[in-house]
């Protein structure tokens, strides 16, 4: 079984006894990578999956979980077929879009990872607001105007709204 399916089952077998544990010990882990490679931001993460998982001090499958969670922040992404088959043995070269990851942390609310203080050796405070207020603004919905009683009807007709298309509204 790959490493990828592993983390899946893992995620997959928490119970509300075991969430907890499992989150402490994957939030603690997902914290000290995210550290390194942010103190470390002009080099690539290069390796082997298991002498990265044992350089970071936690177990094959919890970096495989890592993986999973900064794909979307890659310049060099994964397929779904390369990270299903990612194992022991494989090489790995992340090349991580800082910019992308930040506000990839903002969007799923990870605050525990967005607050770390190696932010600053990437952004400076005005760098990581405008990242901020990107986010903020990529969810701002835009809700189209809709026409009043009085309003000439939107299909054209030349009639008021409320005796056209806005009768059985």
């Amino acid at each position: 079984m790959s490493l990828y399916k592993d983390w899946q089952k893992l995620l997959d077998s928490q119970t509300d006894e075991t969430f907890e544990a499992f989150w402490k010990e994957y939030s603690e882990a997902e914290e000290k990578i995210y550290a390194d490679i942010l103190s470390h931001h002009t080099e690539h993460v290069k390796g082997v999956v298991s002498e990265l998982a044992e350089k970071y001090g936690c177990t094959q499958t919890i970096f495989a979980g890592f993986l999973d969670g900064v794909n979307d922040s890659l310049n060099n992404k994964f397929t779904d077929e390369e990270l299903e088959a990612v194992s022991a043995d494989t090489a790995i070269d992340l090349d991580i879009d800082f910019r992308t990851l930040l506000f990839n942390m903002f969007k799923v609310d990870a605050s525990h990872l967005f607050s770390l203080e190696e932010w600053a050796q990437v952004f400076t405070e005005d760098e990581m607001q405008d990242i901020l207020k990107e986010y903020r603004r990529s969810r701002t919905v835009h809700v189209e105007k809709k026409p009043g009683r009085n309003d000439p009807c939107p299909c054209g007709s030349g009639k008021k709204y409320k005796n056209c298309c806005g009768k059985n509204a």
